[in-house]
């Protein structure tokens, strides 16, 4: 292996992990917040996608990137707290609610992924690129658009940290993550708090789709993939820290681009599945899990 090819692939990695943590994460924070696993997450990543697309494309409204993309963040914060209080508010005191989560999250994911067939039709898409050009550091090669990518999701994950630790509504989350019986003693709006749970994850989903519809085609079932890396990941690093699911996702990610190169595309998933399998069976709680479950 030349240091070029090897470059290529640590390349690779470290923008798959990137997208990985930032999907995962917004998948933990809800997982965390109200104990469920939120199927429509991969959805929402297509709806940002497109509102991306149709808001910002030249083809479409031709508003440009920048205004497309922060317009399909502010629109799915408010999906993602519309669907709360359609699919999950409604059953949050039921004793089986994580059975009924599943089935009311994943009939909102078919729901989001109809209505995109309907409006945009089957035909792929795909974003225009924030920025054009390459840059080159130390025989490595990446795109400015990879740059900004690589930026953008490093800056919000520190915002988002930084909310969680900082900011009285962020503790409140956690405090709610903690324990909501508790929570709802002290005066915490826990209905409220699980909103925003859903907005800032659906928020994270829909710049991940901005991003991945402006390196790769975009298709209505295109969130299917990213919800099972997401998926991968959580399992993979647990959600016992804020950083698990960021740690784990760098790993997942260098893991898939080696698996690519070495073993092709179509070995990669069970390769992936392999390692997940492998680490609960030694770690049930995660790589980087522990016996409780916090934000």
């Amino acid at each position: 292996m030349t240091l070029e090819t090897l470059g290529f692939i640590l390349t690779g990695g470290l923008v798959l992990g990137a997208l990985y943590a930032l999907m995962a994460t917004g998948l933990a924070v809800v997982w965390t917040t109200l104990g469920i696993f939120n199927f429509a997450h991969g959805a929402f990543i297509a709806v940002g996608a497109y509102a991306a697309w149709q808001i910002g494309a030249g083809d479409a409204w031709g508003f440009g990137a920048l205004a497309g993309a922060i317009a399909a963040v502010a629109i799915l914060a408010a999906l993602g707290a519309g669907l709360h209080q359609a699919l999950v508010r409604p059953f949050e005191r039921q004793p089986n609610i994580v059975l009924i989560s599943v089935i009311t999250t994943l009939a909102g994911a078919q729901i989001l992924e109809n209505l995109l067939i309907l409006i945009w039709g089957p035909r792929p898409k795909q974003i225009e690129a924030f920025v054009g050009g390459e840059a080159r550091l130390a025989g490595i090669t990446l795109s400015w658009n990879e740059v900004v990518l690589l930026a953008t999701i490093a800056l919000t994950l520190l915002a988002l940290g930084g909310f969680l630790r900082t900011n009285p509504i962020g503790r409140s989350m956690r405090a709610v993550a903690q324990n909501r019986e508790a929570a709802q003693l002290l005066g915490l709006d826990v209905p409220r708090l699980y909103a925003l749970s859903f907005a800032l994850s659906a928020a994270m989903a829909g710049l991940a789709g901005v991003f991945i519809g402006a390196t790769r085609f975009m298709s209505p079932t295109m969130g299917a993939d990213p919800l099972l890396k997401a998926l991968i990941v959580v399992i993979f690093g647990g959600v016992a820290r804020f950083t698990s699911p960021i740690y784990a996702a760098f790993i997942v990610g260098m893991v898939e681009a080696f698996a690519s190169f070495y073993a092709g595309l179509y070995w990669t998933p069970a390769i992936l599945f392999a390692l997940m399998i492998g680490v609960l069976v030694v770690a049930p709680e995660g790589l980087f899990g522990r016996k409780s479950r916090t934000v």
